[in-house]
């Protein structure tokens, strides 16, 4: 079932003086169509609040609404899905949760991991990370462009044909290389929303990933 990936992700964060809510705001109204809560060390009724807000946001510019790790959450606000990093819940159980209509992405920083979430039926690959990044802890082996070269040829000759996301410090320049390497598209977090101007950096990333990947 084609669930409508994105190919430009925009994933919030922890940034002084501007909320979840506000940035998902800001990037909806610069034309971004897929919205990744990533919430850390909240308490249930806090993340529930700022999810709630996020997705009535997301619902307004009809945005896709991805909720990072938290598949109670993603449940109880009716999210369009959810996003696992490798010590979540596991796919299956996720998907028992959620049901057949959600949107369920994986992480992954090798092959192997592509493999295991591909079997496990999941609907994306957030693949990462593409160079060092500080808003991942316990981050994994960087993979640079020849390494996403060498996991999509390895994904090619294996009959792999699932969305797969770069993620991990990505910068506006590293659009069209990172397309040219057969990734599906982008996950970006930082580069949007510590910029000067979050609504302008999101409307450059737009346009570059228009042209980079939606042929």
């Amino acid at each position: 079932m084609n669930k409508n990936i994105s190919h430009l992700q925009f994933i919030t964060q922890d940034i002084e003086g501007i909320g979840h809510s506000e940035l998902a705001l800001t990037a909806c109204s610069a034309g971004i169509d897929w919205i990744q809560l990533r919430v850390k060390n909240r308490s249930y009724n806090e993340w529930l609040d700022i999810a709630l807000k996020t997705e009535m946001i997301c619902r307004k510019y009809h945005a896709r609404f991805i909720v990072n790790d938290n598949v109670v959450i993603a449940k109880a606000v009716k999210a369009d899905g959810v996003h696992l990093g490798k010590s979540d819940m596991s796919p299956r159980e996720a998907r028992q949760e959620l049901g057949s209509k959600a949107i369920i992405g994986g992480t992954a920083n090798s092959f192997e991991d592509i493999e295991e979430l591909n079997d496990a039926g999941i609907d994306y690959i957030g693949l990462g990370p593409f160079r060092f990044t500080a808003t991942k802890e316990n981050l994994s082996p960087v993979l640079g462009i020849e390494g996403y070269k060498n996991i999509i040829d390895q994904c090619k000759k294996n009959g792999i044909t699932i969305p797969i996301i770069a993620i991990g410090g990505i910068k506006i320049e590293d659009v069209k290389p990172l397309a040219e390497t057969g990734v599906y598209g982008i996950a970006v977090a930082s580069a949007i929303s510590t910029s000067p101007n979050i609504f302008e950096a999101a409307k450059r990333f737009k346009s570059k990933v228009k042209i980079g990947f939606e042929k």
